[in-house]
């Protein structure tokens, strides 16, 4: 009695909205030793999930819908590429998933630690110097400064640079740091959004053994064009077309799909 209570509560934590996506989860790989109900409640509470997301923008010649009923579902160690050409609301989708806008209707649940778009920077003040930077977002996301600090020298690889006004930063010193700042929180799930091959080749491989190696256990939703990228590293792609998409677990299908649009 107490494990039916136990799986109602689970359950009771998710909005109503969201309950039928459970349905979607049958079929699919569950953990070891768990009952089915124990671990469908337990995928839905500990995943991204977009349940009929729909955005509309009004433009000078009327409502435009850039983002029109779409639904999916990342978890913990599964990375979803977001495929689609210029316009076709990838960027849209990404801002939708971290909060930087909002749905017109549809839900987002976020049962992951989500990060901001990896290597954005934000309307950074410029007379802030990267150091000040850094102290600001470890404070917001109750990070250890010092701990965290060092990581971030180490990994952005400016030098004392850190200490200056970020207006002086060129635009590639800016991106290590901010790929640097993405990294020093231990979120997740990771979002991109295109943005991944910046820096020299040292630096581009640092990210690559970031992102594969040390948090391969993450999700990762990411925005890109790059088609090889999502056939090595990718375990389902949504493919987005004026608004619309569909998600695909073959994600050479789904490239083949993107490269017909």
């Amino acid at each position: 009695m107490s494990g039916v209570l136990a799986r109602r509560s689970a359950m009771d934590r998710v909005p109503a909205g969201l309950r039928r996506i459970a349905e979607r989860w049958r079929g699919r790989p569950q953990e070891a030793g768990a009952p089915e109900d124990d671990a469908r409640s337990l995928r839905i509470d500990e995943a991204i999930i977009a349940d009929e997301i729909v955005k509309d923008f009004d433009t000078e010649i009327g409502p435009r819908r850039v983002i029109d009923s779409i639904s999916f579902e990342v978890r913990m160690g599964e990375r979803l590429a977001i495929l689609g050409r210029n316009g076709a609301g990838k960027s849209t989708l990404i801002s939708l998933l971290c909060g930087l806008e909002l749905p017109t209707a549809g839900h987002i649940h976020r049962g992951l630690s989500m990060s901001w778009p990896i290597a954005i920077d934000g309307a950074v003040q410029g007379e802030m110097t990267g150091y000040d930077y850094a102290r600001f977002l470890m404070r917001i996301y109750g990070a250890p400064f010092e701990e965290k600090f060092d990581y971030v020298q180490a990994f952005a690889d400016i030098g004392r640079q850190i200490h200056m006004p970020m207006r002086f930063y060129s635009t590639g010193m800016r991106a290590r740091l901010a790929f640097a700042l993405s990294f020093a929180i231990d979120f997740d799930c990771i979002l991109i959004d295109e943005v991944l091959a910046v820096g020299d080749r040292r630096f581009q491989q640092r990210c690559q053994d970031e992102l594969f190696v040390r948090r391969k256990h993450c999700a990762m939703i990411v925005a890109i064009h790059d088609e090889d990228f999502v056939r090595e590293h990718c375990t389902a792609a949504l493919v987005l077309k004026q608004g619309r998409g569909r998600v695909f677990h073959d994600v050479r299908f789904a490239t083949e799909i993107y490269q017909s649009l």
